[in-house]
């Protein structure tokens, strides 16, 4: 089995571009260290940190229809059902699963599996 970096989806509401072409069937590849690090220090993501949505897509999103560009604009324009789906896609392709632990409870011998999450764990400190 191949390893997955790019996955296809379609927007809810799609892009309309300028001449009144709709867009709605795009590929999202997974994101890199530097699709999270660089854009932090773009001036508009330092101004407006919640600009970090706009400039990630744009990194991640390779193709939306027959686009033959696509950037920050492109990203701004998108109805906001079209970016809240983008966001979620994001999020499912690029994090991690919590890996198990198998274990027994030292009472009743129950036994379970356990999802530890490392993240969490570590922003609790």
């Amino acid at each position: 089995m191949a390893f997955q970096t790019e996955y296809p989806f379609e927007l809810p509401r799609g892009y309309v571009d300028d001449q009144g072409t709709l867009h709605k069937r795009g590929v999202m590849r997974l994101a890199t260290a530097a699709d999270e690090i660089l854009p932090m220090r773009d001036p508009r993501v330092q101004q407006n940190p919640g600009y970090l949505t706009v400039i990630l897509l744009a990194r991640v999103v390779t193709r939306l229809g027959d686009l033959k560009h696509l950037d920050t604009k492109v990203i701004e324009r998108l109805f906001t059902a079209d970016l809240a789906f983008l966001q979620n896609l994001y999020r499912s392709i690029n994090d991690m699963e919590a890996p198990k632990v198998h274990t027994a409870c030292p009472k009743c011998e129950h036994e379970f599996e356990v999802d530890i999450d490392f993240l969490s764990a570590a922003e609790s400190l």
